[in-house]
């Protein structure tokens, strides 16, 4: 057996090991995390399951006519704070658009960047009317980077941009991993997601 096998069988194996490590690593270090969130319990996983326990109760008990007046004063309370308003409602939109009943990133589209030299950009309409702040005709795209959990809000004009019928998570994933995740989809040849190669 030479060099240049056993160098493939290497980086064979790091292409098998290092996804499922990392991606372990990770949910391993998210359940310590929340698990020590209270300090105080020692069993292993108790402090886990509690939290869940308590989200779980505060969204049942949410929706209760005897507890939801009490949520509504609580949240009034907070959104009329200054400085706590702007930190609450950003992260209870930004919660809401991805678990909420009122998802954004569910609507996938093609952007216009520079159609001079056909530059074009994949991204999600989170706002289709822009009319109450004075831009009739405008909508708000949000354009994700690659390998970053960060991205630009861009707000176009409503023809710039063109719908994708694929699923919104398989753009996500297209779109966060740098092209080369997430587009299985494209081996199908459905007719309405072949707009996607012209990207």
């Amino acid at each position: 057996m030479n060099i240049n096998a056993l160098f493939k069988y290497f980086l064979r194996g790091l292409l098998f090991l290092v996804p499922i490590a990392i991606t372990l690593y990770i949910i391993i270090a998210s359940i310590q995390w929340l698990d020590g969130l209270i300090p105080a319990i020692d069993v292993p996983l108790l402090g886990l399951f509690i939290i869940l326990f308590v989200i779980t109760l505060c969204g049942y008990l949410g929706t209760t006519l005897l507890a939801k007046p009490i949520f509504d004063i609580f949240e009034d309370l907070l959104t009329k704070m200054p400085l706590v308003n702007i930190i609450y409602t950003s992260l209870k939109d930004l919660i809401s658009a991805f678990v909420g009943d009122k998802k954004k990133f569910n609507k996938p589209v093609l952007v216009n960047i520079n159609p001079t030299i056909g530059l074009q950009k994949l991204g999600f309409i989170t706002q289709n009317d822009l009319t109450n702040i004075g831009l009739p005709g405008k909508v708000c795209v949000y354009l994700p980077h690659s390998y970053n959990f960060s991205g630009n809000l861009f707000i176009v004009a409503r023809e710039a941009v063109t719908p994708v019928d694929a699923p919104s998570s398989d753009i996500m994933k297209f779109i966060i991993s740098g092209g080369v995740s997430g587009m299985d989809i494209l081996d199908e040849e459905e007719p309405s997601v072949k707009q996607i190669k012209n990207v």
